[in-house]
């Protein structure tokens, strides 16, 4: 099946579930602290403002248990989140090496609030899978999670627990795969960890590369053990542009779903690959941003959106608030509606994010390079998995599958 050559259909209107807790925009990492959780508040603001709610299942996701929670977390990374405060300076001073938060780790604060917040972001996108599962949404959005940096027993990059491990781990109950695609301008390290070993769960991350936080996402990091080739890692330079983006995307992504027929697909769209990001090194308009959800959904496989980063927090806005548009099937106007947040829009009161005249430093022979080298090991794959159904039967191989097929090319 040539799944490459599928485009979106509007015709098509995908069942969403829209997660959204009215406490997430509430809390603050610090006056000078570049996340700020209220861009989740406008994002929704501006929704509502175009009625997009009306056209979806908005729901007011539980908080994750500590139980859901160390489903992944360790149990004295949790234990330490959920009673620190910031006036418990003696037990920061104490714990902040071992967990990478505090003076340790500036860009990881603890504030007010700290584990409720964590709750709040990781049940939303929890609910979403579980809707998925339940049959109840072909698409689930939670804007409060994608909090990719998060690992087992530590705090990283912004993030303190990693909704996105706890949204997969739910989806793995009732699919045997599950890809997630990474499309925030950091690298998802931590979901990246999180599966480096198994085979039922691929991570595919478009991120910029080289001396950027977090450092990791090489091109030749494809996993170990029964997860080698698993991890597939598209590192890019400063100033990438929609077209570009979008080749490169829409080239990896279709092998990857013609190779691995996964079940079921998490998509972080975090929002610092936007043009103009305080944080960010992309040259992408919010089409540009938004072309990967138009993409997916050709696919009409079971779809989670999350948030991640982003830190112009009026693109922010902008950008989700376009793509729930998108999940629902509804062209939203150019013109900006009046809601709460909309003095925040001047001058222009618009909704598109255009790109600027920066410098794109990926050239055309870097971007084959990049596309060939994972696009080659999934090639590979193919080749062999024909050979392989000719002798049992013609579908999707299954896991243990794989192992063989990998087996096969590395023999």
């Amino acid at each position: 099946m040539d799944f490459g050559n599928k485009r979106p259909t509007a015709e098509r209107k995908s069942k969403v579930t829209y997660q959204y807790h009215p406490d997430i925009g509430h809390y603050h990492y610090g006056e000078k602290h570049y996340m700020k959780p209220a861009r989740v508040k406008m994002a929704h603001s501006l929704v509502t403002g175009y009625g997009l709610q009306k056209k979806m299942e908005v729901s007011t996701p539980s908080e994750a248990t500590f139980k859901e929670m160390a489903k992944f977390h360790s149990d004295d990374y949790l234990d330490f989140l959920r009673r620190v405060t910031p006036e418990d300076a003696e037990e920061i001073q104490k714990s902040q090496a071992r967990f990478n938060v505090g003076e340790y780790c500036p860009d990881c604060p603890i504030f007010e609030g700290l584990y409720d917040f964590c709750s709040i972001s990781a049940g939303g996108s929890i609910a979403a899978a579980k809707k998925l599962n339940q049959g109840h949404a072909d698409i689930g959005i939670n804007w409060g999670g994608g909090l990719h940096h998060a690992k087992r027993g530590e705090a990283s990059g912004f993030c303190y627990v990693n909704d996105i491990v706890l949204a997969i781990l739910e989806l793995l109950k009732y699919h045997q795969r599950v890809l997630y695609i990474d499309t925030d301008v950091h690298h998802g390290d931590g979901v990246e960890e999180a599966f480096y070993t198994s085979d039922r769960v691929m991570a595919v991350s478009f991120h910029k590369f080289g001396e950027f936080f977090p450092g990791t996402g090489a091109l030749n990091d494809v996993g170990i053990g029964k997860g080698r080739h698993y991890s597939i890692n598209v590192p890019l330079n400063d100033g990438i542009d929609d077209k570009s983006y979008e080749t490169l995307f829409r080239s990896v992504i279709s092998h990857v779903m013609q190779w691995y027929r996964p079940g079921a697909v998490v998509l972080q769209l975090g929002a610092d690959s936007l043009v103009g990001d305080r944080l960010g090194a992309f040259n992408l308009s919010m089409q540009g941003h938004a072309q990967s959800v138009e993409f997916m959904k050709t696919f009409n496989v079971p779809l989670i959106l999350l948030g991640g980063g982003g830190y112009t927090v009026r693109n922010v806005a902008r950008a989700w608030c376009y793509e729930t548009s998108l999940a629902v099937g509804t062209e939203v106007s150019e013109d900006l509606p009046y809601h709460e947040y909309y003095e925040y829009y001047t001058p222009e009161y618009r909704l598109d994010i255009p790109a600027s005249n920066m410098e794109n430093l990926n050239t055309r022979e870097y971007l084959e390079k990049i596309k060939y080298g994972p696009v080659f090991h999934i090639e590979v794959a193919i080749d062999i998995a024909v050979i392989e159904n000719l002798r049992h039967v013609a579908h999707a191989p299954s896991v243990q599958m794989h192992s063989k097929l990998w087996g096969l090319r590395q023999g």
